[in-house]
């Protein structure tokens, strides 16, 4: 199993993690639920009109925190938005009704995912495991 698949099924495991972001010199953290695991690449989105696209934009250094069971993961990176109808269309086939509601409503999906991202998986006492992404 890949390194990408592997934070792949942590996050699917958790279903809900947090994105932690910089506003200015805030820290703020959000829950997530998208991800999208394609060519071994993990990607994420968010809408454009949202704050946290701003951040991203402003600051692209991330962390994620999901936790599963009795571990939990870490994964840090840069983020690197990407242009691909391709995966916008795997995107919409994911989570039509949210897609749905962007083509009701003119919003645009950024999709993006995490350079130089280095993961790991601990559980609440010891490192299970650290990875390059």
């Amino acid at each position: 199993m890949s390194n990408a698949a592997k934070v792949n099924d942590f996050l699917n495991k958790a279903e809900v993690f947090y994105f932690l972001t910089t506003d200015g010199d805030q820290p703020k953290g959000r829950p997530f639920g998208f991800h999208l695991l394609a060519d071994d690449r993990l990607y994420f989105g968010c809408g454009t009109f949202k704050d946290v696209y701003r951040q991203l934009t402003e600051n692209p250094k991330v962390e994620i925190l999901a936790l599963a069971g009795g571990e939990f993961l870490r994964y840090d990176g840069t983020i690197k938005e990407v242009k691909d109808e391709a995966l916008l269309e795997k995107t919409r086939q994911a989570m039509p009704d949210v897609m749905d509601l962007y083509d009701k409503n003119g919003w645009t999906m950024a999709l993006f995912y995490l350079e130089n991202g280095r993961a790991e998986i601990r559980g609440l006492f010891e490192q299970k495991e650290a990875f390059e992404v």
